[in-house]
């Protein structure tokens, strides 16, 4: 894999305060999963960037490589890795997300 896809990977996610790799894009989502994520991250009004895997195939290799986690969709919030969907999904019914999200956008 070439390792400027892993170099733009991570500009991404360190330039953007939310960063979602995804399947498709927030007007089109392209599975479930990154539909409900969608969903969740619409719901607190705070802007985020997403990149759809499946335009290219470099790039879903690279996230999976550069996360060290094996599955679409992925959230990243000020720099870390939080997860995916089921992760998102507790930390949103739990009430904890709101205030990550918060703590994002204060800095």
């Amino acid at each position: 894999m070439a390792e400027d896809v892993l170099v733009k990977i991570e500009e991404k996610v360190k330039k953007n305060k939310v960063m979602l790799y995804m399947k498709g894009n927030p007007q089109f989502p392209q599975c479930g999963f990154s539909a409900h994520v969608v969903d969740i991250l619409q719901t607190y009004g705070y802007p985020f960037e997403t990149e759809d895997v499946l335009a290219d195939q470099a790039v879903r290799e690279g996230i999976k490589r550069y996360s060290n986690w094996p599955t679409i969709p992925q959230i990243f919030i000020n720099g870390k890795l939080i997860g995916g969907c089921d992760i998102l999904h507790e930390l949103h019914e739990r009430g904890e997300l709101e205030p990550m999200l918060k703590a994002a956008f204060e800095k």
